[in-house]
């Protein structure tokens, strides 16, 4: 069955919307025209279609069943242009075939219900699972993690503020904690000392590797006379005159024959060879290598000194640096002096490759900062042994604690495990039921579907539709098979097709009873026994009273079935504007038990925006004289044109008897020509309201305007001796229950 229904986003409902809850196997919602009924019996139809996107209907034990809707839409659908697809029912069966198939769709709801009582009874048990775990919850929250939370907040990291998370690890620790048992107080002056600082594991430092440096830095290349051959005429004189690096330095400037020097035209190409061949391979070969060690000597030390600031700069910002930072930071300061000095000598031995350089070793400064460094290291290392010592610490108090907690609450918590298990086992039971109960009621659908696909036709639907259009009065129109199987077709007489000339009230009273027809039956032969939902949407907008009245008494037939659980409809949502076909089909009689009432609602279309009221299994419809008098209570919530159509409506009823002289002899009521004139007023008012005024004309009527006429209403009834009547309708003095008549 539909548990609940949620329109919102759609035509008259807003996006709050509005939500049916709580229906039962028969349930009534009333309203006028357009106040948003068709909207959702026309969701049931296409509940897919993107404007319902928002709309949402809920299932009792998540178990879906067909929904077959009448309404305008079906009329449409079924009873346009063409063919109407045929309904199969049993038909050229045997009386036993007949008798076993009924036997077995008794058999087969029986077994539903006893299906839907076992999912009833998981659901139950399922739920006091649910309450079992959450009362558990709150109790481990309040009696143990508040009690013991101030001593022992630092054990019960990970699941504070959680109290999920806290159950799951207290049921935990129960089942595997095995450390020793410590009484509470001992417990807690550790806590104070173990937990009572925060300690971390230092980082070892990285002792810096000069082994390359000081390769660098004692090179033979730097103590080597870097010069020229001696094999050529020239060298003579360069070696004589030590001017090697000058001229060297020169050849970058020889363009052409001028000399750079002398600017006089003295070079040719003898002596550009013999310059060539004093600069040998062997020569650039020294400089290339001075070059190249020059520049991994500026790498290296450039390394080393951004990984020596930030050792100075962690040191600097460490709450205890276990270094002591003046010695630290005074051998970087020396090793950069001697890093300035020793760039500078490689700088001249590469422009004056025949001098000779020793570069200041690094070593000495360098081996001071790890010799630092290793001191720190091994405190370092002693410290984190430290810390890993009271980490063990911690995690055994963390252990005794939650050991201490659990044996606090035993018993509660053997008590819960208990209950739980109980719980999970007849779940478990009841879940092997449902199972088994699930085959059987397959098996019997199966067999009747199997029966019922060699004994079905469509030629009982057409009888039986044929037969109540007859005892109704509709003699000159009836439906026959179509040549096409499984479809019909409606003929006159004479046998000429119907098309569309049809009464719309001929129409909506064949329609009602196909769907009647098709609620019992079904469109294929597979789903004839099928169970399935009704929603009727004012199946009697266009009938006279001896056809509503024949309507009203089909579905009060059906609303019996429903209540006994005969047939394979399950549940009936009525939906009309009509008061009298509303009090027809939803009279009870009296004595009726809980389960066998119907549910009842009212929708109204308040400023443009459908609502819904429950009324629960209580009737609100009484009379239609009576909710003209409803309107009037709560005229707060109405349009000023549904008062003004409410009071016309009310005079006409209650003054009947004047006839054409109503009017003139209310206003004579009144004793002074100014009330006379107010009567007046008051009368033309809702006269105007309610018979002039065009429907696309609106005009907003202040609540002040409203108040004053309802006064001179009150007043009619006092100056024609009627207050009583007037006090009566309007609950005055008397008790100020809600209740919406009709």
């Amino acid at each position: 069955m539909i548990n609940s229904i949620t329109i919102k986003d759609v035509a008259s409902y807003c996006a709050q919307g509005v939500t049916i809850e709580n229906l039962g196997m028969i349930n009534f919602i009333y309203g006028a025209n357009g106040c948003g009924k068709t909207t959702i019996s026309n969701y049931f139809l296409d509940s897919s279609s993107n404007k319902y996107s928002n709309c949402s209907h809920s299932w009792k034990q998540n178990s879906e069943t067909e929904v077959l809707v009448y309404n305008k839409e079906f009329r449409d659908r079924n009873f346009g242009e063409g063919n109407v697809r045929g309904i199969f029912t049993l038909g050229e069966a045997t009386k036993d075939e007949i008798e076993f198939i009924e036997k077995k769709t008794i058999e087969l709801k029986e077994q539903k219900i006893t299906l839907r009582q076992r999912q009833d009874n998981f659901e139950s048990k399922h739920e006091e699972k649910k309450i079992l775990e959450e009362n558990f919850k709150e109790q481990a929250w309040n009696k143990v993690f508040k009690r013991y939370e101030a001593y022992f907040k630092a054990a019960f990291s990970g699941v504070m503020g959680k109290k999920e998370s806290f159950k799951v690890k207290l049921l935990e620790q129960y089942k595997s904690n095995d450390c020793e048992l410590i009484l509470k107080d001992i417990l807690i002056e550790k806590a104070s000392t173990v937990f009572g600082s925060i300690l971390y594991e230092q980082s070892i430092i990285k002792e810096l590797d000069t082994t390359r440096l000081l390769d660098i830095e004692t090179d033979p290349i730097w103590q080597k006379v870097i010069v020229g051959t001696a094999d050529v005429d020239i060298a003579k004189f360069i070696n004589r005159l030590n001017i090697s690096d000058w001229v060297n330095e020169g050849r970058k400037f020889v363009e052409n024959d001028t000399c750079p020097f002398c600017q006089h035209d003295t070079i040719d190409q003898v002596l550009r060879n013999q310059f060539d061949s004093f600069f040998d391979e062997e020569y650039l070969l020294n400089i290339e290598q001075m070059k190249r060690l020059s520049d991994e000597y500026l790498t290296l030390t450039d390394t080393l000194l951004n990984y020596l600031d930030s050792i100075e700069t962690n040191i600097k910002t460490d709450i205890s640096p276990n270094i002591d930072l003046d010695l630290f930071s005074s051998n970087i300061k020396t090793f950069v002096t001697i890093r300035r000095s020793n760039l500078d000598l490689l700088l001249g031995k590469i422009k004056e490759p025949s001098r000779l350089i020793s570069l200041t070793q690094s070593s000495g400064s360098l081996n001071d900062i790890n010799i630092i460094l290793k001191n720190s290291n091994e405190k370092r290392g002693k410290h984190n042994s430290l810390v890993r010592n009271i980490r063990v610490e911690k995690d055994l108090l963390i252990g005794q604690i939650w050991r201490f907690v659990c044996e606090d609450y035993k018993d509660e918590i053997q008590t819960y495990i208990s209950s739980l298990n109980s719980i999970d086992k007849a779940l478990a039971g009841l879940g092997m039921q449902i199972d088994k109960q699930k085959e059987k009621v397959l098996t019997i659908n199966n067999l009747i579907q199997e029966m019922s696909a060699n004994v079905t036709s469509i030629e009982p639907t057409v009888n039986s539709i044929n037969r109540l259009l007859r005892s109704y009065g509709f003699n000159n129109f009836k439906i026959v098979p179509y040549v096409e199987n499984g479809y019909y077709q409606i003929e006159r007489d004479n046998g000429d097709k119907v098309e569309n000339t049809l009464s719309e009230g001929e129409v909506t009273f064949l329609t009602f009873l196909y769907f009647l027809q098709r609620s019992k039956g079904g469109d294929s032969i597979e789903n004839v026994n099928s169970e399935r939902i009704l929603i009727v949407d004012d199946p009697i907008s266009s009938l006279d009273s001896n056809v509503l009245f024949v309507v009203s008494t089909l579905l009060k037939e059906l609303i019996k079935d429903i209540k006994k659980n005969k047939g394979n409809i399950t549940q009936l949502i009525v939906l009309t504007h009509n008061v009298y076909f509303h009090k027809e089909t939803s009279f009870e009689g009296l004595n009726r038990t809980v389960k066998e009432k119907s549910n009842f609602w009212i929708l109204r279309k308040n400023n443009g925006v459908s609502v819904i009221q429950p009324y629960g299994n209580r009737n609100p419809i009484q009379s239609s004289y009576e909710l003209l008098w409803q309107d009037l209570r709560d005229w707060q919530n109405n349009s000023a044109i549904t008062i003004q159509n409410t009071m016309r409506r009310v005079l006409e009823n209650f003054f009947s008897i004047l006839g054409s002289r109503r009017d003139e002899y209310l206003i004579g009521k009144f004793e002074t020509p100014e009330e006379k004139e107010i009567c007046r007023s008051l009368i033309s008012w809702i006269n105007e309201g309610s018979h002039t005024l065009p429907d696309d004309f609106f005009i907003e009527y202040p609540h002040m305007t409203v108040e004053n006429y309802l006064k001179v209403f009150k007043d009619i009834f006092i100056h024609t001796d009627n207050s009583g009547h007037y006090n009566l309708m309007m609950r005055i003095e008397e008790t100020n229950e809600e209740e919406i008549s009709a």
